[in-house]
């Protein structure tokens, strides 16, 4: 993104609506973040930190279409309207320096970024507005966030961090606020400089966030401790740190067997009903962390998971993808069984006979998308911390397959396994990324699944597979960002 017209919404929103008479009598620069008047207030900075949040579930970003673009990019979704602009162009990776697609993520999370930065550089030059203690939690919430922000953009416009250990040209590393031009120019940090800004992020956001809140909804909307460490848990599986990854882990599920449940902070933990994790309130507390919407606040239709994932025959507004049931689908492999609670609440079908399209109804909600966006779900944690434990020991890992089968045997609990069901560690392996795809389907995780353990991008239907040598296994940076940033280098 032009880093010369990089100015932070939100910090322009207060610009225009702060401003008392007198300043628009004698206004300030466009280009420069009135402080005195965005930070005066603690409701004030409250509002500013609300905007840190809306920045990062814009529609075109974690609100609904980067986890699409994620998920597009594996093999259990089919691709139905053939829309050049809903994510076709990731489906058939095919993706162009030029195309909007990946332009207007990358400007929306370098704006997420940026709001982030200009946040805490808020926070920094108006102190005594609010408590040290308060100011401590909001860096800690806005650092989350942007954790969160630059995990998701690496894991798309760069190359996995298992490739050469971090070597790869990664992304434009911007953790100081962007409020005037001038600031185009900056070369691309390493995959590993990425993460190691991720980890700094995230280790101070666990130190200072808090344990918990007052509310169901703020537990599940607001950054907290156990949200910061089930992230760690993630980006620590996505750098194949497996030792890391259980430590992690070991700190939300200190359990060896069922029930697992985090025993300090919020006391996240599998709910008895998978459906209702999916319902209104949106509040349960597997929830871990999430993105509210609401009548007023919603992703944009062609954004929303209920536009991509729900057609017009069952309620929703679009169906740019439907759930692939035969050859290499998940839906179509013997492990998903028929009674399973994720396919009678999740699937529905339209048309009949060769006809039937199978679709993914989770987010339903139309109109509007309402519909909670989930980020992290403790099935997730329990499923990452399995996975973990088998690739770490090498090992029929017995505690592994009682986090597995939580999971699986929520759903289906007549299709749980023994040790005796592995004939050695890869297949209990196999078993746990199986159940990862039929658990996340549809939440944004099977394209990093695949890139972090260097897979291909399989094959599926008339698409070749990707191997990971090729230049399209990850997205390219777009065009106006090559343009404008002297220092940017293409993918």
């Amino acid at each position: 993104m032009n880093m010369r017209y990089f100015i932070s919404a939100f910090a322009l929103s207060f610009i225009i609506l702060l401003a008392s008479c007198n300043r628009l009598l004698e206004p300030q620069p466009v280009t420069q973040l009135p402080a005195m008047d965005a930070f005066t207030s603690p409701d004030r900075i409250l509002a500013n930190l609300r905007g840190v949040y809306a920045g990062v579930k814009s529609g075109q970003f974690l609100g609904g279409r980067m986890l699409v673009y994620h998920d597009t990019r594996g093999e259990d979704l089919v691709n139905i309207t053939n829309n050049g602009v809903t994510a076709l162009f990731s489906f058939n990776h095919g993706q162009t320096a030029g195309n909007a697609e990946p332009l207007n993520c990358w400007n929306a999370g370098y704006t997420a970024i940026n709001r982030c930065n200009v946040f805490l550089k808020g926070l920094d030059d108006n102190p005594n507005v609010i408590s040290a203690e308060l100011a401590t939690q909001y860096r800690a919430e806005a650092l989350f966030l942007r954790a969160l922000t630059y995990y998701m953009m690496v894991n798309l416009y760069a190359r996995p961090f298992a490739f050469n250990n971090g070597s790869s040209p990664g992304l434009p590393l911007r953790i100081s606020a962007e409020i005037a031009p001038g600031g185009s120019d900056l070369p691309r940090s390493t995959v590993a400089q990425v993460y190691t800004q991720i980890l700094a992020d995230l280790n101070t956001a666990e130190q200072n966030l808090p344990l918990t809140y007052g509310t169901p909804l703020l537990r599940v909307t607001r950054a907290h401790r156990n949200a910061a460490i089930a992230l760690k848990v993630r980006v620590y599986l996505t750098m194949q740190r497996w030792g890391d990854a259980i430590t992690e882990a070991q700190k939300l599920v200190p359990q060896t067997s069922a029930p697992f449940a985090a025993t300090t902070g919020v006391a996240n933990a599998l709910v008895a009903n998978v459906a209702t994790v999916y319902q209104a309130p949106y509040t349960t507390v597997e929830s871990v962390f999430s993105f509210p919407m609401g009548d007023n606040d919603v992703p944009g239709v062609q954004n929303s998971l209920v536009s991509y994932y729900v057609p017009t025959g069952l309620g929703g507004p679009i169906g740019d993808y439907a759930i692939r049931n035969t050859g290499v689908g998940i839906l179509a492999d013997p492990v998903w069984t028929a009674n399973d609670a994720r396919r009678t609440n999740f699937i529905r079908t339209t048309g009949t006979g060769a006809n039937t399209i199978f679709w993914c109804v989770k987010f339903p909600t139309n109109p509007p998308a309402k519909d909670f966006v989930p980020i992290i779900r403790y099935a997730e944690v329990l499923l990452n911390y399995a996975e973990a434990l088998v690739r770490q020991n090498n090992a029929i890992d017995a505690t592994a397959i009682n986090l597995l089968n939580a999971v699986r045997g929520r759903s289906a609990p007549t299709a749980t396994y023994t040790a005796s069901d592995f004939a050695n560690p890869a297949a209990l392996l196999t078993a746990i990324m199986k159940e990862r795809r039929i658990e996340l389907l549809c939440e944004g995780f099977r394209g990093i699944d695949e890139t972090r353990l260097l897979q291909p991008l399989p094959a599926k239907g008339t698409l070749a597979a990707v191997p990971i040598s090729a230049q399209n296994y990850i997205w390219p940076i777009p065009q106006s960002e090559l343009d404008n940033n002297r220092l940017m280098t293409p993918n």
